[in-house]
């Protein structure tokens, strides 16, 4: 069944459609109607299908799908009102209906027909037998069909029983034979500026897109004679920038039938020179298709571009020679690479168009809130940029938004539009951009005289506006896009290089580093010790590194901000303020209105320091496990204000951030923790001892760990007596040390007890024992030493299960100075004994852990015999020296950095000293 509407008629009523008698109508293929009954009087001359999948992102697809079509076929006219159409159509598919939609172009002669089909065909039309209702504009239901009637030049709606189907048909502007577009007749010091004769480069390409004439202004622009690029593809030439919005190639853009667009071309010399293209797709009498392209240097593309051709509305105003609408001029331009560009040269040809003083467009946040600057002209510099204003509620707020809206006074209604309070601006007309039904910007023009604008041209700005209003949201999408894939790549990095230190002034320096100059222009960190502390300013940061001793002067003069924990930015005017007052001071100084001048120095740093904090300055607190540990402060320069999308951005940073610092914080609260403890389980000195050197290095294994398995110990235990130890606790770390501490307070508290070694350590063999789970075994040389009035040392050791010590004589010989014996926290009963060493004079009595001896590169262990053949070469070395020549030796054993524990204890005795 068919239903239909025609302009100027009435509807047709379903319910008699059978009495007509319409042909059924056949199916090709799925959901594609057979052309011929289809079209019924035109000829189909090309056609174009595509199926959409039933998501949100299809219905902008199937925008671009339709623009691109309809551009190929050269319809430029009906591109816009078809893309409108199109738009509502799959929308109702892909989002109401919850469908597949299939979009099918027909080209023919009188125009283009589109259908748009869906697999709902229990959907109603409404059935209407009076005249058309349009209702409101903004009702989601029918809207599709009352666009289709308002725009097309016919319409309808098809059911089967698996279908349903809206076609609309748009009709080309019908105009007399011969007639071109034309631009109006301007006196000769508008024309364009040409340097010199125009040349235009005229090249053919053959179907293989390969270049089959060349001429000689093609010689001449490009440096190529047409012998040497007859044959080779135009793609090796091209450099082609790829069309904004679009995914057309040079390759397809060489098929449409017209296109017109810059691109570049690469010289002879090796550079590219920017040309300003016209292809015309053709063929020749044996039906071999081909293109024509036109080129000239981009700065005369005057030449070669073809004025946007009026609808059939306007054809009367053509004829009679008034000037096409500057605004439509700018619509059917090509459209500039960026949003920022395209928003600025929206508001100027908006002002144009209405002959105004200034024009301002705002774009609006996703949820709809607020309104954000992002192009003016005829305004205060870029003051206003990025400023937002809420939409609805609060103080300042835009209330004439999301409907058109003209002011005649703006001092009768103060604040109403706040962008132009104090710019001398007294009436105004405001229209909103929208997309789908929803508000996505505002567009303004104003002028300094009253009652400048009545509803007239509003409602010309509103129709400029809609008419932008879908190329504006498509670009604007583009750049978040590419802002969030930007912003997801920043986050991602900050967050590897945050996580690779716990050094937390590093972890400051990062934080600030990394905001400048990406988020703002100026960065100031404070941070918090504890509740009951004061936010201290730890750190600041300009971009300009000549800023930041005046920058930080300046934030030590005033209050920091208050450590509120609302999570996201907000706006901190102290600084900009003392800024001022600070600026204010020093311009009256230096005209003598102040203080005297000998306090006047430093003027240009201080206006200097006011011009770089006087934009916008936001906060962001610092939050980490429930508590503010500081916060974030970010400024910009005087006039200028942060995008909504840095500052959700910097909000991301800040919890990363400070993450980041507290997990600083905490380490270094625990490194220093574990240093005093470990500190601790050291002797705080050695002692000096009459008539015997005597020297120790240490080295613990593990990064931040000053102690580990192995110990050392040389105390006095009474007059003239001495105790020493040497051990070594299974396993490093924090556990290992803790039987180290054991250990070491154990032996002088029974040595100074009176006990005798063999004694002294069979006690420390059931302390250790007596920690049950926690003991850990031990080997330990322990000795006790008298030096003698001949130069000599007794000693008394006893080697419970570790690495023996070793004795280097005068002569060079190397020998053990005691024998193995079973090490502690292994058995209950030990029956340990003590061996009585004398050191003569000269001789050297050398103590290690297992980490010397043990120390290994690939199979290779320096072991007991490598130790000694050292120590063989140390005679005549002090006790410090020996130390230190056995440690180089283990070090340079291995590459690697060593795995254990590692301690050296050398006693030497020099003898007495002749007179």
């Amino acid at each position: 069944m068919t239903t239909g509407l025609r302009p100027g008629g009435p509807p047709q009523d379903p319910r008699h459609e059978e009495d007509r008698q319409l042909p059924r109508q056949e199916r090709v293929g799925q959901g594609a109607p057979h052309v011929e009954n289809r079209t019924r009087s035109a000829v189909i001359t090309a056609r174009a299908a595509a199926s959409f999948e039933p998501v949100g992102r299809s219905v902008a697809t199937a925008r671009s799908f339709v623009r691109d079509t309809l551009q190929g076929w050269g319809f430029a006219d009906i591109i816009d009102d078809a893309v409108v159409l199109t738009s509502e159509l799959v929308t109702n598919a892909v989002v109401h209906a919850g469908t597949a939609a299939d979009v099918l172009c027909l080209r023919s002669d009188d125009g283009v027909r589109i259908e748009v089909a869906d697999h709902y065909p229990e959907r109603e039309v409404p059935v209407q037998t009076s005249a058309v209702s349009m209702g409101s504009p903004d009702r989601e239901g029918g809207r599709g069909l009352q666009l289709c009637a308002a725009l097309a030049g016919h319409w309808g709606v098809e059911y089967t029983p698996t279908h349903k189907r809206v076609w609309f048909q748009l009709d080309l502007p019908e105009r007399p034979v011969g007639t071109r577009a034309a631009g109006p007749a301007l006196p000769a010091e508008l024309l364009p500026l040409a340097d010199g004769r125009v040349r235009v480069a005229v090249i053919q390409i053959d179907r293989n897109a390969s270049v089959s004439a060349w001429n000689e202004d093609a010689e001449e622009l490009f440096g190529y004679a047409a012998d040497q690029v007859t044959g080779k593809p135009l793609t090796d030439l091209a450099a082609w920038p790829q069309t904004p919005g679009t995914g057309t190639g040079i390759a397809e853009a060489l098929r449409l039938s017209r296109w017109e667009g810059s691109y570049g071309i690469r010289c002879a010399d090796g550079r590219v020179s920017p040309v300003y293209a016209s292809h015309l797709r053709v063929r020749d009498t044996a039906g071999e298709p081909s293109t024509v392209c036109l080129l000239v240097r981009d700065h005369e593309r005057a030449v070669l571009q073809t004025p946007l051709r009026t609808g059939s509305a306007d054809t009367a105003t053509a004829q009679e020679g008034q000037a096409a609408d500057p605004f439509e001029v700018f619509i059917g331009s090509p459209a500039p690479d960026d949003l920022d560009g395209l928003l600025q040269r929206t508001v100027e040809r908006a002002r144009d168009m209405l002959d105004g003083d200034a024009a301002f467009l705002l774009l609006a946040t996703d949820d709809e809130t607020e309104l954000e600057v992002r192009a003016s002209t005829g305004l205060p510099s870029a003051r206003q940029r990025f400023a937002r204003v809420p939409v609805e509620a609060g103080p300042g707020r835009y209330g004439s938004a999301r409907m058109p809206a003209v002011h005649d006074d703006l001092s009768a209604v103060p604040g109403a539009v706040p962008l132009l309070s104090g710019t001398g601006m007294r009436s105004v007309v405001t229209v909103p951009l929208k997309v789908e039904g929803r508000l996505t910007g505002s567009l303004g023009v104003a002028a300094e005289a009253p009652t400048r604008y009545s509803n007239e041209e509003a409602l010309r700005l509103q129709f400029a506006a809609d008419r932008i209003a879908l190329a504006v949201e498509s670009a604007r999408l583009g750049e978040l896009e590419r802002l969030r894939r930007g912003s997801l790549s920043f986050l991602v990095e900050a967050s590897d290089l945050l996580a690779g230190t716990l050094d937390r002034d590093q972890t400051l320096a990062l934080m600030a580093q990394m905001t400048i100059p990406t988020l703002a222009t100026w960065c100031a960190v404070y941070t918090i010790a504890d509740q009951a502390s004061e936010p201290y300013l730890s750190y600041v940061l300009h971009e300009d590194e000549e800023r930041i001793d005046g920058l930080k002067a300046l934030l030590s003069k005033i209050p920091p901000p208050e450590p509120i924990p609302t999570p996201g930015a907000r706006v901190w005017t102290q600084p900009a303020e003392a800024a001022h007052r600070a600026a204010l001071r020093t311009s009256m100084r230096s005209l003598g209105l102040g203080e005297p001048p000998a306090l006047s120095s430093g003027i240009g740093t201080t206006l200097a320091t006011a011009s770089a904090v006087g934009g916008e300055t936001v906060v962001l607190p610092l939050v980490a496990r429930n508590r503010v540990i500081g916060m974030l402060t970010l400024g910009k320069p005087t006039d200028e204000h942060f995008r909504q999308e840095i500052l959700e951005l910097a909000e991301d940073l800040s919890r990363r951030a400070a993450l980041a610092l507290d997990n600083a914080r905490l380490y270094s609260e625990r490194t220093a923790i574990s240093q005093s403890l470990q500190r601790s389980l050291l002797p705080p000195e050695l002692p000096m001892v009459e008539g015997v050197e005597v020297d120790v290095i240490y080295r613990a294994a593990g990064e931040g760990n000053e102690v580990g398995g192995d110990f050392y110990d040389l105390f006095p235990i009474r007059d003239g007596a001495y105790g020493f130890a040497i051990g070594d606790v299974c396993g490093t770390g924090p556990e290992a040390a803790a039987v180290t501490g054991l250990a070491r307070h154990a032996l002088r508290l029974l040595a100074r007890e009176g006990f005798g070694g063999p004694a002294v350590l069979e006690r420390l063999n059931s302390a250790i024992l007596d920690e049950g789970a926690r003991s850990r075994f031990l080997t330990l040389l322990y000795g006790e030493l008298w030096p003698q009035e001949d130069g000599s040392a007794v000693l008394k050791v006893v080697c419970a299960g570790h690495p023996l010590p070793l004795r280097l004589r005068q002569d060079g010989t190397v020998e053990p100075a005691a024998e193995p014996q079973p090490l502690l926290g292994v058995m209950e009963d030990l029956e340990l004994y003590e061996q009585t060493v004398t050191l003569d004079p000269g001789d050297v009595l050398l103590c290690v852990t297992d980490g010397v001896t043990e120390r290994r590169e690939g199979t290779r262990m320096l072991g007991d015999d490598g130790l000694a053949d050292v120590l063989t070469t140390c005679t005549g070395l002090t006790a410090g020296a020996v130390a230190a020549r056995i440690m180089r030796a283990v070090e340079r054993f291995a590459s690697d950095a060593p795995s254990d524990d590692m301690a050296i204890l050398a006693m030497r005795v020099p003898g007495l000293l002749k007179d």
